[in-house]
């Protein structure tokens, strides 16, 4: 039990810090609301219009498309880094790896093309 002690002190101390850091401000700061000060604050700049307008359509298939390129760009860096070592893959399935991946790449490019001729990434029609 007494190996224990200096952690047990220690996350005492974490606790009391953390409680006098949330505690301390509601018990010293001062309290004058204004309408300013109850406004929302928007990186400031001061809100306009409702919060509730709905984004163009275009955040999110560049959103969707961000992530799925993402994951697909995972998937090719772990299998570089199998590939690359000599324990990681069985030399009889280096090749039907090579040929998966092959097949992955093909089906990223072919979205990135078929994203590209729907006009996902331009942002303005003229």
């Amino acid at each position: 039990m007494s190996e224990f002690l200096p952690i047990f002190i220690y996350a005492l101390a974490v606790l009391g810090f953390a409680s006098f850091t949330l505690v301390a401000p509601h018990l010293i700061a001062p309290r004058k609301p204004t309408p300013v000060k109850d406004m929302p604050y928007e990186s400031g700049m001061d809100p306009i219009g409702d919060t509730r307008s709905p984004l163009s359509i275009k955040f999110y298939l560049i959103a969707i498309l961000f992530i799925v390129f993402d994951v697909e760009l995972l998937y090719i860096y772990l299998w570089a880094v199998v590939l690359k070592s000599n324990t990681g893959l069985p030399d009889s399935a280096r090749l039907s790896v090579l040929i998966v991946m092959l097949s992955l790449i093909g089906s990223v490019a072919l979205a990135y093309l078929y994203a590209w001729r729907k006009g996902v990434f331009r942002w303005r029609s003229n």
